[in-house]
């Protein structure tokens, strides 16, 4: 049974948020994450791979294009979109959990969801958060720029008091827009998987379980920033197991979360 033919006539009753998720529901998410990942290896290896790809050709092209200045703030906000190319990675944890067949099938027509497009309509969101953040970023590298006295794409800009001053500014507005992002989307688009809600639904639900469990999913947020950062340095190679232990542990915090 495809993710597209369950339960298509009535849709899920109202998400009940649980209000009591500790450190152990972290860790218990992150082993569960870890044993999809063994088990069902093809899936995370094809997302993450994905991944890899598109962040190297965003590099090579900022690099090669001469547009040195949008390099940062393209890999600070490329964690912006993993939560919908993980969308793959919750329908097999999904299936794997309720014992469900697994096929490539199934995993990549998740992103139809359940024929209601809601999935695609939180892509479209996803797209224009990453946009509006490279605007930001660029806007923010022009005015310290401007103040540098350094003109074009120059490397040598970093190393001014205004060009630290961008990196300390453009971190702190890039930190609170990725919160809030990360808040939005974090238990909707594994509930938009699990359920048939519609995405403000789910987006409602995912800023309840921030809201009732603030201190640990700001910790959760942080895991997956260190490891995302982690896993970019070299070459972004790193992200071919990040991404998908992440993706898959974000689907049973998620059932965690949500009754």
């Amino acid at each position: 049974m495809s993710a597209i033919e369950r339960s298509p006539e009535v849709a899920a009753p109202r998400p009940q948020i649980a209000d009591g998720l500790t450190m152990t529901d972290l860790r218990g998410a992150l082993a569960d994450g870890w044993a999809d990942f063994r088990s069902i290896p093809q899936y995370g290896l094809f997302f993450g791979g994905i991944y890899v790809a598109t962040g190297l050709i965003l590099g090579y092209l900022a690099l090669v294009g001469g547009y040195t200045s949008l390099l940062i703030p393209a890999t600070a906000g490329f964690p912006l979109i993993a939560p919908f190319v993980a969308v793959g990675l919750y329908e097999a944890s999904r299936r794997r959990e309720a014992g469900e067949p697994l096929g490539w099938g199934n995993v990549l027509g998740a992103l139809k969801g359940h024929g209601d497009d809601q999935i695609l309509s939180m892509g479209v969101i996803v797209f224009v958060a990453f946009s509006f953040w490279m605007i930001v970023a660029h806007a923010i590298f022009a005015i310290f720029m401007a103040e540098s006295g350094l003109g074009g794409e120059s490397i040598a800009m970093f190393q001014t008091n205004a060009g630290i001053m961008m990196l300390v500014v453009g971190s702190a507005v890039g930190a609170v827009m990725a919160f809030a992002f990360y808040s939005m989307t974090v238990i909707s688009l594994p509930m938009l998987v699990d359920r048939k809600v519609s995405f403000p639904t789910a987006i409602i639900a995912s800023f309840a379980v921030i809201r009732a469990n603030t201190a640990v999913m700001l910790i959760w947020a942080l895991v997956i920033a260190a490891l995302l950062f982690i896993a970019m340095i070299p070459a972004f190679l790193g992200l071919l197991v990040a991404l998908p232990v992440l993706g898959h542990s974000t689907w049973h915090l998620y059932r965690r979360a949500v009754a």
